[in-house]
């Protein structure tokens, strides 16, 4: 599990990402990217959103379960002194009921391999 250190937790870290950064988007997630600029910290940070449309709170604390275990997976990909930003379809319920982290892990590696942009 990733330490606190490696997620975003301010709101104005998300706003940032949002604001500044790039964003690729599937059909069950859009992935954000900013490229830090300080030196001091060279690890990649996540930051998660999932909104209610996706379901009651533990369907929701599932989903963003499910989405760090996949990103994490992807870690020896990743740039470094990035932050992410992930934010989670309501379909994407659906396809972790079917494939499980696997298809989320699929659906981010689209998104990382560039998906559409937005």
């Amino acid at each position: 599990m990733a330490s606190k250190r490696r997620r975003l937790s301010r709101s104005g870290e998300f706003d940032r990402v949002y604001r500044d950064g790039s964003s690729h988007a599937t059909r069950y997630l859009v992935l954000y990217n900013f490229p830090r600029r300080d030196e001091e910290r060279e690890e990649v940070r996540l930051g998660v959103s999932v909104s209610r449309k996706v379901g009651g709170s533990v369907e929701r604390n599932k989903v963003k379960r499910a989405l760090r275990e996949a990103f994490w997976s992807l870690a020896d990909r990743l740039p470094e002194k990035h932050d992410f930003v992930i934010v989670a379809r309501s379909e994407i319920g659906d396809l972790i009921e079917r494939e499980g982290t696997g298809g989320v892990t699929k659906s981010l590696e689209e998104a990382l391999a560039g998906g559409r942009s937005t």
